[in-house]
């Protein structure tokens, strides 16, 4: 094992899919000159070039209907977004090209293409930099969407995205970049579709990812000095689901919650609490309940943005609610 920050997992993730393959490469913003915005990319130019790490003009609908071409043509390229709330820019080049061309060409071409896109608050980005985005892509068949919440994920997922002969949409939270973690040495892939079970436990489901599982695992902790034994699954990849995990563990504790960053309305958190509503009925023994955030857009404000914010606390205060 070695302990190193998110970014610099990423940053290992690329380095050896691109030594291994060297139809891999990577194109964004700033990406050969800055290293991306958030340093996530550097040193990849001194290493491979500047024909596999291609700064591009600050088009998100070229550099998609790029990849998507680059793909169809046998590359792998990795695209850059520098911020998720981009991606709307370029959003046909995604779900009507990227997500259904191997489907509309009948398996004959495949689009192995992987979006980076960081998304999440960080302090006063405000609303155009800041959002978390997920749901949209788990509505469009044809994409797979992942969304590692720890280092040693991060670097596996990638790493399993990049070997995708799928579309990957590849969700990483701004705030989780510095943070460090032990990530296994060597050869290191994470199964996209398949949560993780961060700790067991009897009483309740708690499901969670991304940054959010930071707070989850705060409100557990907590939980756990009144003696309520929580259940933490990190749902790791949103888009295929993770199904049988979850319901696994509904069966087990016959209690779940569901807490996401993202605007409650519409989010991801609504298609877990249907599954158990759909498989999982018999199950449960409380209502189940969902935690995100509310219905505006997030605020610059530096006290607006705080109250805006899902923390361990409002967690805490859900599962108690259960219970």
């Amino acid at each position: 094992m070695k302990n190193i920050t998110f970014s610099q997992a990423t940053l290992e993730a690329m380095e050896e899919e691109m030594n291994r393959d060297p139809s891999v490469f990577v194109m964004g913003e700033d990406i050969a000159r800055q290293g991306g915005i958030f340093g996530q990319f550097k040193g990849l130019p001194e290493k491979f070039g500047c024909d596999r790490v291609k700064d591009t003009p600050i088009s998100e609908t070229a550099i998609i209907g790029a990849s998507v071409g680059a793909a169809l043509a046998g590359m792998r390229p990795v695209a850059d977004m520098h911020f998720a709330d981009f991606i709307g820019v370029c959003m046909d080049e995604v779900f009507n090209q990227m997500a259904k061309v191997h489907y509309m060409f009948g398996g004959q071409k495949s689009v192995p293409v992987v979006l980076r896109a960081p998304d999440g608050i960080v302090n006063q980005a405000a609303a155009q930099h800041s959002q978390c985005i997920e749901a949209w892509f788990a509505h469009i068949p044809g994409v797979k969407v992942v969304i590692p919440s720890n280092a040693a994920d991060a670097k596996g997922l990638l790493k399993s995205a990049i070997r995708d002969e799928n579309p990957v949409i590849y969700f990483e939270h701004k705030g989780l970049f510095p943070m460090k973690g032990d990530v296994p040495e060597g050869e290191h892939l994470v199964e996209i579709g398949k949560a993780r079970i961060d700790r067991e436990g009897k009483d309740l489901t708690l499901v969670s990812w991304s940054m959010m599982m930071h707070h989850a695992t705060k409100a557990a902790d907590k939980l756990a000095t009144e003696g309520i034994s929580v259940e933490l699954i990190d749902l790791r990849s949103i888009s295929p689901l993770d199904k049988e995990t979850i319901l696994a563990s509904v069966a087990k504790t016959g209690r779940l919650c569901v807490a996401h960053e993202a605007v409650k309305q519409g989010g991801v958190g609504g298609e877990i609490v249907a599954l158990a509503a759909e498989e999982g009925l018999e199950y449960l023994d409380a209502p189940v309940v969902r935690v995100g955030a509310p219905f505006c857009p997030v605020p610059f404000a530096r006290p607006l943005e705080q109250a805006y914010r899902v923390t361990a606390d409002t967690i805490y205060n859900a599962v108690k609610k259960i219970l």
